[in-house]
């Protein structure tokens, strides 16, 4: 209980400009789409934010051509000309930060806080990191010579930085792009595509159409298309990997996760509480690396639960645009009934379910930060993807205990290490199944750091010097 009350401290809507309606991006105009265009709505309100065209396979026939166009003189300037676009359109992202940050808060539900620390900082900086290999490709390793044209598809968790993810490593090795942003969270790709305006991309480098899966699928099974980039969950992974099966197309794949934080007894605790909250709590549980199963060796679990528990009642769930909110919107009223249905599994198969006190907003969707102890390796909570803010919590005695657990799942993209000893962490990372181990932080992203699973998490690396490979003709 806060011992105080933190009067509003809301983030001003003024600074974005939300037009009633847009189009989708081609070949450097905004033109009209020829599906039946669809909503998208703030999830903290649920009011229309704009009406956005839908992309049919004509549009996007179109979108690839213009992509295709540009390639020849795209991919024939010189690494340090491409370079120069890509360093202004990260300058502008920064000067327009503010600007996107809310938009992006809007239209996703996520804090103002996060978008504005963590989002943005790390979109600007994937630009400025890519624009900085684009004139050294001949010592990356992987040649020099671009794939061609790059259909990519991103979620809803965080639409401008998946963005930057897929189109600056893209831009820097000479392609140009097709991108579809998820269909709940247009804007900002679509006031993406007004930077590249500003910053006078040449016209079809890079195009994005909107809609939902249909368009999803036009992009990926076109046969101009020479590259894949998608993230989003493993089911529709497994489509893709099908549809591009037999083709010449390259593919990346990120996909869900089921993190495991291993907390050890000599850990400091308070520490460790930061980065449970840390792993799950941040953008609501929206994320794959998500640390979403507690690891706790037996002899610490009462105490850090109880400190677990203390910290999550000063959690303030609410207005995504006031900048005390430490916990926003669920993305949709799709994904809210899924994380519903999920928890009343765990509840049903045994596991107790605890959530601080916290009032929710009438309006819009919400969920409340929510703990699960007493959980088996063979509940549902242990092994699915919820993709909100819910924790599991198991335990185990041995370090070889922890390993066995944390790799008892069919995914493998990231795990977090809580102890003092050095030696420990490197024997655990050793033996951990996921493509990227956190020791003693968790949800930490560095443009210059490669991100990406193992097994059911997609194959492929985005970010770092790994992240060139995807894009180059190796």
């Amino acid at each position: 209980m806060a011992i105080f009350e933190y009067a509003p401290a809301p983030e001003s809507r003024d600074i974005v400009d939300i037009k009633p309606s847009y189009g989708l991006f081609i070949d450097g105009e905004f033109t009209d789409g020829s599906g039946t265009p669809f909503k998208t709505i703030n999830p903290a309100t649920e009011e229309t934010l704009a009406e956005v065209a839908t992309a049919s396979t004509d549009d996007v026939d179109r979108a690839v051509q213009a992509a295709r166009k540009a390639f020849g003189v795209w991919s024939a300037l010189p690494g340090a000309e491409r370079a120069k676009y890509l360093f202004r359109i990260a300058r502008i992202i920064q000067e327009r930060a503010r600007e996107l940050a809310v938009l992006e808060s809007l239209d996703n539900g996520k804090p103002i806080r996060e978008s504005r620390d963590v989002d943005l900082p790390l979109v600007a900086a994937h630009f400025f990191y890519y624009a900085g290999w684009a004139d050294k490709l001949q010592y990356a390793g992987f040649g020099t010579k671009p794939l061609g044209v790059a259909g990519q598809v991103i979620p809803w968790n965080f639409p401008l930085l998946m963005l930057a993810w897929k189109i600056a490593p893209a831009l820097a090795c000479g392609n140009t792009v097709v991108l579809k942003p998820a269909e709940t969270t247009p804007l900002t790709a679509l006031l993406f595509a007004d930077i590249c305006r500003q910053a006078d991309l040449p016209p079809g480098v890079v195009n994005i159409v909107t809609g939902a899966g249909e368009t999803g699928a036009a992009v990926v099974g076109h046969p101009d298309v020479d590259k894949v980039a998608f993230t989003g969950s493993t089911e529709v992974g497994r489509l893709i990997a099908r549809a591009v099966a037999g083709t010449d197309k390259k593919l990346t794949l990120e996909l869900g996760g089921k993190a495991a934080n291993i907390v050890f007894e000599d850990a400091a605790i308070d520490q460790a509480v930061e980065g449970i909250v840390n792993g799950i709590f941040f953008n609501q549980g929206h994320v794959c690396c998500a640390g979403s199963r507690l690891l706790v060796q037996e002899s610490v679990q009462e105490e850090l639960l109880a400190s677990l528990k203390r910290r999550l009642a000063t959690l303030r769930v609410g207005d995504p645009l006031d900048k005390n909110t430490d916990v926003g919107a669920i993305n949709s009223a799709e994904q809210l009934a899924k994380i519903k249905e999920l928890s009343q599994i765990g509840e049903a198969e045994g596991a107790e379910r605890w959530s601080p006190a916290c009032e929710l907003p009438e309006r819009g969707f919400w969920f409340p930060p929510t703990v699960f102890t007493g959980v088996a390796q063979s509940h549902t909570i242990a092994r699915d993807e919820i993709f909100g803010p819910v924790l599991s919590v198991l335990t185990f005695r041995t370090p070889a205990e922890a390993v066995e657990k944390a790799n008892n799942t069919p995914y493998g993209l990231s795990a977090g290490i809580w102890t003092e000893k050095g030696s420990r962490i490197l024997w655990m990372a050793d033996r951990l199944r996921a493509g990227v181990v956190w020791a003693n932080t968790f949800n930490k992203f560095d443009p210059a750091s490669p991100f990406g699973g193992y097994k059911e998490s997609g194959y492929g690396r985005e970010g770092g010097l790994h992240g060139l490979e995807a894009y180059l003709d190796v």
